[in-house]
């Protein structure tokens, strides 16, 4: 009886034990629990979000919106939900009609039940789901809001998209961004780092339901607002070049033509055009080639609009003035075993009629007696085999080989153009120098990079690049070029603007034919230019236009209407026309025109 007794107690303690172990353990697990139980509790309860802010504005000087993003939105579909707790029917129906999409689309996102997410409409932007709300009493605008939901199962996700407000207007100086927010092209590339949204941080806790408990916020780092990029373009006068452009493709059946406008004094460029044109708004449907900025990435020999380099580099080395008088041959020449002809039969001209009538021959004895040395060097103090650094991606710096690859006739035919290679960025850039009394400036597009709290990040000054001719040189060259436009018998009378003096010259240059084609040049394929400023008596602005391939055939096969004072003339009168007007320059250039320094 005592033996069952003990064993009874026995019993009893074990089971004590036992109970108040497990007790003990209960207690340590609630109270103090391993890790292994509480990290994926900790972790399906953690809430961490990384909000992006948005993409900053591009503006033009005077503060139109050239870029900014702009609200959009995913149109999401939860088939499960739907098909358990919603109306799939009237789900069909409303997104089919109101977001015009075929049914059978709708009906095959919704095919699998067992799905939970299926993205239906990416980017659909706000004001279409404006009349989705009006229409239907909303879609919920936040996920979260589930009393504003009526299509359920129905959720729309932001997407900020890209918006470029003028359409096609600047597109190339533009550039744009892709969907994922990255700049992928002009300005929307070079300024990318600053205007791209800053990323946020919010570290919180959420309840059973998925919803965030404030009191357990751990951190909260706002997302950050890229910074607005200000540029030195003007909308009205880019509006201009790119009409005028446009007008020389159909009117002249040119492949192409690029413009640029410069303030000779600063620098900055006004307006920079190319076309074929694109919208940035729908990159993807244009073809690759159309998406380049000719106006800076197309290298072309320049033709005649060298012979203004030339001859004031001449001029400023003391080898000639502007009454010294060559033998032009009649039109024909021999030199180097080569033959030089001329479009119109000179005899004799002094050396601002060679540039009025812009004479071939005339012009290479000019460059032969420079010599090659000093004409290589002359040409490079202009920046010729230089990128100018104007601030877009895919500047070229064009083609100009060192003497040690000139042949005997080479300098005759680089003082006419022929054997360099340039961009129409650095023949404006030339032309600005002799405007601006021969102190060139960096072309430049930015004017101030401004954060989202209103700091200024960046700001560009008027930079100068070197002077490459004198001031006395600059100014008799801007009479010897005013008298190619004024004067009957020169070569630019279609670039004049009534009640303004204009300088310029004009360029015709035979296109240079591939080498899986031979090499040389085509006989009836040219690229045709004009270059000049005005006004003549207090330079303000400089003007290129180029066209690429202009002509128009007759029915014998003859090709007319090529060359760059009747191509590019006009266009450079109406862009010049309307600039100067619109600017406030008087035709004494006197008046300062507006925001040129703010």
């Amino acid at each position: 009886m005592e033996k069952l007794v003990q064993r009874s107690w026995i019993l009893e303690i074990l089971i004590v034990l036992l109970f108040g172990g497990i007790f003990f353990r209960l207690t340590l697990l609630h109270l103090r629990p391993e890790s292994w139980i509480t990290k994926p509790i900790e972790k399906s309860r953690a809430l961490e979000f990384r909000p992006v802010g948005s993409r900053g504005k591009i503006l033009d000087r005077n503060g139109e919106i050239l870029a900014a993003d702009v609200a959009a939105y995913h149109v999401v579909l939860d088939p499960k939900y739907i098909s358990e707790h919603g109306d799939a029917f009237r789900v069909k129906e409303v997104l089919s009609s109101v977001l015009k999409l075929d049914r059978e689309r709708v009906s095959a996102a919704l095919v699998d039940p067992n799905r939970r997410y299926v993205r239906l409409v990416k980017y659909v932007p706000a004001r279409k789901l404006e009349f989705f709300d009006r229409v239907f009493q909303g879609v919920a605008y936040r996920p979260d809001d589930e009393t504003s939901v009526v299509l359920k199962g129905v959720l729309l996700e932001e997407a900020p998209i890209r918006s470029y407000p003028k359409g096609s207007l600047m597109a190339h100086v533009l550039g744009f961004s892709n969907r994922e927010g990255v700049g992928s092209a002009g300005i929307e590339l070079r300024y990318n780092n600053y205007l791209k949204g800053k990323e946020g941080h919010r570290s919180s806790k959420k309840d059973g339901r998925g919803r965030e408990v404030y009191s357990a916020r751990e951190l909260d780092i706002p997302p950050e607002n890229g910074a607005t990029v200000v540029l030195t373009l003007d909308q009205q006068i880019q509006y201009v070049t790119e009409k005028a452009i446009e007008k020389i493709c159909f009117e002249y059946d040119a492949k192409g033509a690029w413009a640029i406008v410069q303030d000779v004094r600063t620098g900055e460029i006004l307006s920079m055009a190319s076309f074929p044109k694109f919208d940035p708004n729908r990159y993807g449907r244009a073809p690759k080639e159309w998406l380049r900025n000719q106006a800076i990435s197309v290298n072309f020999e320049p033709g005649s609009t060298m012979k203004a380099g030339v001859v004031s580099k001449a001029i400023d080395k003391d080898l000639v003035t502007p009454k010294d008088r060559f033998d032009c041959e009649n039109g024909s020449w021999a030199y180097g075993g080569r033959r030089l002809n001329d479009s119109h039969a000179e005899g004799i001209l002094s050396v601002e009629d060679i540039l009025k009538v812009s004479s071939n021959i005339g012009t290479a004895k000019i460059a032969l007696m420079m010599g090659d040395q000093r004409l290589y060097e002359g040409l490079k103090e202009f920046q010729f085999g230089e990128q100018l650094g104007v601030g877009l991606p895919g500047e070229e710096a064009g083609i100009f080989h060192s003497t040690n690859y000139w042949s005997k006739i080479s300098a005759t035919r680089i003082g006419m153009g022929q054997g360099i290679s340039a961009t129409a960025l650095q023949v404006l850039s030339m032309m600005s120098a002799i405007a601006n009394d021969g102190f060139q400036m960096r072309p430049y597009l930015l004017k101030q990079v401004v954060s989202d709290r209103g700091e200024v990040l960046q700001e560009s000054e008027p930079e100068l690049l070197g002077q490459p001719i004198s001031r006395s040189t600059a100014l008799q060259m801007q009479r010897m070029l005013a008298r190619v436009v004024s004067e009957e018998d020169g070569t630019g009378t279609k670039a004049r603007v009534e009640g303004y003096s204009v300088g310029g010259k004009t360029g015709t240059a035979q296109k240079v034919k591939p080498r899986e084609e031979g090499g040389g040049y085509y006989d009836k394929r040219f690229t045709s230019s004009f270059v000049g400023f005005i006004p003549v008596e207090n330079p303000q602005l400089a003007i290129i236009v180029v066209a690429d391939d202009p002509g128009v055939y007759t029915e014998s096969g003859r090709k007319i209407s090529y060359y760059g004072g009747t191509v590019c003339g006009p266009a450079f009168r109406d862009i010049a026309e309307f600039s100067v007007r619109y600017l406030r320059i008087s035709p004494e250039g006197r008046t300062v025109y507006m925001n040129r320094f703010e």
